[in-house]
């Protein structure tokens, strides 16, 4: 018998999360993705609770509300200056700005606008205000060792690709 997921167990997975109104792959993992369950939270309550007992080769598909995740979307972490006020390395929409509060805390903000005369940024996770599905596919499960249920994950250094499983491109 195949080992099922349970608290200890190391897992490694992919998934992709889908938005539900359009369809629209949102994001996804270019890599397997390992942790120990029931060790740390890598992973959203609703999604960790559906992933118990499955195995290798298991897909499974859980609904998620966004804001249950990261909150509300919040307009005032939304900000538009001039362009000419912007470095010229972040005048590029996707980028990654890390701004810190006056009480020390980091922010990321993401370029979501730009034209010739203005750049928008948005503070909000990108998935806030969104219906999602994560489809995640257990690719590994087995006894983690005493160190990974320490770290709550895998030690290697690499990860553990299956060349089997791989597509040539």
């Amino acid at each position: 018998m195949s080992d099922t997921i349970q608290d200890n167990k190391y897992v490694e997975l992919t998934y992709k999360v889908i938005d539900q109104k359009s369809g629209d792959t949102l994001v996804g993992v270019e890599f397997p993705i390992g942790y120990v369950h029931g060790a740390n939270d890598i992973l959203a309550p609703a999604i960790t609770e559906e992933l118990e007992s499955k195995s290798a080769g298991d897909v499974i598909e859980v609904p998620v509300d966004c804001d249950q995740l990261y909150g509300p979307r919040d307009e005032a972490l939304v900000f538009t200056d001039h362009i000419d006020n912007v470095p010229e390395e972040y005048r590029e929409i996707g980028t990654t700005i890390v701004a810190e509060s006056e009480n020390g805390e980091a922010r990321s903000f993401v370029v979501t606008r730009m034209d010739d005369k203005t750049l928008t940024v948005d503070g909000n996770n990108p998935l806030c205000g969104r219906q999602v599905i994560f489809k995640l596919e257990v690719l590994k499960v087995r006894d983690a060792t005493d160190e990974e249920i320490e770290a709550g994950g895998a030690i290697a250094q690499e990860p553990d690709i299956d060349t089997a499983r791989m597509v040539p491109i």
